[in-house]
Order: structure tokens, then sequence, then C-alpha cells
């Protein structure tokens, strides 16, 4: 019945956790009548100061874009599986990576709650090789919780806004997989308590962040995350970088993937040197694929005081957009 999926505007605040209370929520649903029956259609509908969406479980298959702020999407399955917003184009059809997301959003102030985003490209096996982005998210102040993203090479873009601007992002318990580079961007992005998981492949990179000068602002943290992969995979890598000063840094995360001995590896062997320059640091990692000891050598073995540094608090600085409920 429709009335399932009805919350209170009060309410729906509480569950987003944000600071403020949204209109009466709009509600997307492939079976009722006086609901949106695709996202993107609800999307269009909130006001320019964005607005609160209830999507229901289904299997959504549509190209969604957001460029509104405060637009905040929730799924109101029991489990992000429930609710599925897929779609299947690959880089080598659309004129390049950036525009093969399933779902784009470049507003601030954005969040995503309990569902899935999905590129199916490479479950085609009529495809060639390409990169398919599921998910590409470029705005500031942008929280992500209970998601799973799923794809194989590109799935998620963490970027920049446009001209270079600062864009801070935070994912919580969220489930990211794919194989090449499929973690990769500029934004300044911090992840708790997420899984990351390498599928079947040659090669399994999990990250390739961005950064390309020394004094921008951006980062890839990752927080007590888990680290796994399909067996039968070739080489696993924890990153390589995009641009030369990529930084990366794993706190305390459990590595349960068989991740070569140096951990990181060169963009393209033997014809770049982006090892010597980027900034890729660990900090008590455990599990089969830590293993400090033969780390490659400008690898960061961070001290006590030196993970600090990389905590939320002082990584963000001002943390008062993010879920006063953290993930511990």
């Amino acid at each position: 019945m429709m009335k399932v999926y009805v919350f209170s505007a009060a309410v729906l605040g509480a569950c987003f956790d944000c600071p403020h209370i949204h209109a009466q929520p709009l509600l997307v649903s492939q079976s009722s009548d006086i609901a949106y029956h695709s996202l993107q259609a609800a999307i269009d509908a909130l006001s320019a100061q964005g607005g609160d969406i209830l999507v229901a479980p289904g299997v959504y298959r549509e190209k969604v874009k957001i460029a509104k702020p405060g637009v905040h999407i929730k799924g109101t399955g029991k489990r992000p599986d429930d609710t599925v917003v897929v779609y299947g184009d690959g880089a080598i059809y659309v004129g390049g990576t950036f525009r093969s997301a399933t779902l784009e959003a470049s507003g601030d102030d954005f969040r995503l709650d309990n569902l899935t985003i999905q590129n199916d490209y490479s479950l085609n096996p009529a495809h060639p090789p390409s990169q398919a982005v599921a998910l590409s998210i470029t705005g500031d102040r942008d929280v992500l919780t209970r998601v799973r993203l799923l794809g194989a090479q590109d799935t998620l873009l963490a970027n920049k806004g446009l001209n270079g601007r600062l864009s801070r992002q935070y994912f919580a318990d969220c489930y990211i997989e794919g194989h090449v580079d499929f973690i990769f961007g500029n934004a300044k992005a911090y992840f708790r308590k997420c899984e990351l998981h390498g599928i079947a492949h040659q090669t399994v990179v999990y990250t390739a962040q961005g950064k390309a000068a020394p004094d921008e602002d951006s980062a890839f943290v990752f927080d007590h995350c888990t680290l796994t992969a399909d067996p039968g995979i070739g080489e696993i890598a924890l990153g390589r970088a995009w641009r030369p000063y990529a930084a990366v840094i794993f706190l305390s995360s459990k590595m349960d993937a068989p991740v070569i001995a140096e951990g990181w590896r060169e963009w393209s062997k033997g014809k770049t040197d982006t090892l010597r320059t980027a900034y890729y640091a660990e900090y008590k990692s455990t599990g089969l694929g830590a293993d400090p000891a033969q780390r490659e050598p400008y690898y960061h073995r961070l001290s006590d005081r030196e993970a600090r540094q990389w905590s939320l608090e002082t990584f963000f600085g001002d943390t008062s957009w993010l879920p006063h409920k953290r993930s511990k």
C-alpha cells in the first residue's frame, strides 16, 4: 500500500540527519499511480533549492542527473539491495568517461542513503572493454550512507566541481566494487567503514586519485575500511596515481585481499614516475594484504601522531555538515 512509503517531513529529516527540514518528500514507485515512476522525474519536480525524495524498492533503469543543491534521496527498502538505479553506458560509446555515469550529482549538500547505483555495461559480453561510471559526484558537503556502487572500470568518480572547486565528500558504511581504478577522482573524500571489493579481472587497482599539484586540497582517506576481492585476480594494488601528486591514506583498514607486496604501483610501468611524487600512506593495516616491510620505498608508514592528522575532524576542519551519528 502507498502508505508504507509516506513519511512526515520531520521523520525524513531524522532519517537523513540533516540540519534543516524539507517540505513533504516526493515519492518514487513503479507500482503506484500517485507517485513518480522515475527518479529523474521526481528530481525535475523539486524546487531549485532541492528537497527530499523517497524511492520504493524496485529496479529503475534510467540515467539520472542532479544539478540542484540540497537533493536528498533515500531508498525505503530494508537493505540497499532492494532499490537499484541502473544504466549501461560505456565511455567508448558516449564520448568519454565523465559522460558514462548512471547517476551524476553535481549539486552541493547532496545526500544518498540506502540504495544501489549500478553501471552494468561490463555485464554484456558483446561490449568491448571501457570505462563505465556508476556514480559521478562533484558537489561539496555531500554525504553517502549505506550505498552500494556496482561497476567494473571506474565505478566511482569522486571529483572536484567546475573550475577545480573544492568538493568535500563523506561515505559511510558503503560497498564499492570494480576492478581497474574503480575509485578515482580529485575530491577531498573520506570513507568510513566501507567495503572495497575487487571483482574478477586480470588487474585490480582500488584507487586512482587525481591530485595534480602539491598545494591542492584533496585526498582519499579510508578509515577502518575492509578490502576484499574475488579469487583468481592476476594483480591487486591499493592504488596508482592518476595525477602525479595523488594522495591516498588507509587508516586501520583490514586488507583481506592478496595485495601485491609493494602495495602501490606506478601509473604506467616504465613510462611514468609518479610514485616519487604521490603521497601513499598506511596506518596499522592488517590482514593478508598488509605487509609494511615490503612496501614500495616512497610509501609512508604513519606514526600515531601522523595518523591523527588524517582523522575526520582534522581532515575536514568544519564537520557541521556531517551526520550527527557517525558510524563508530
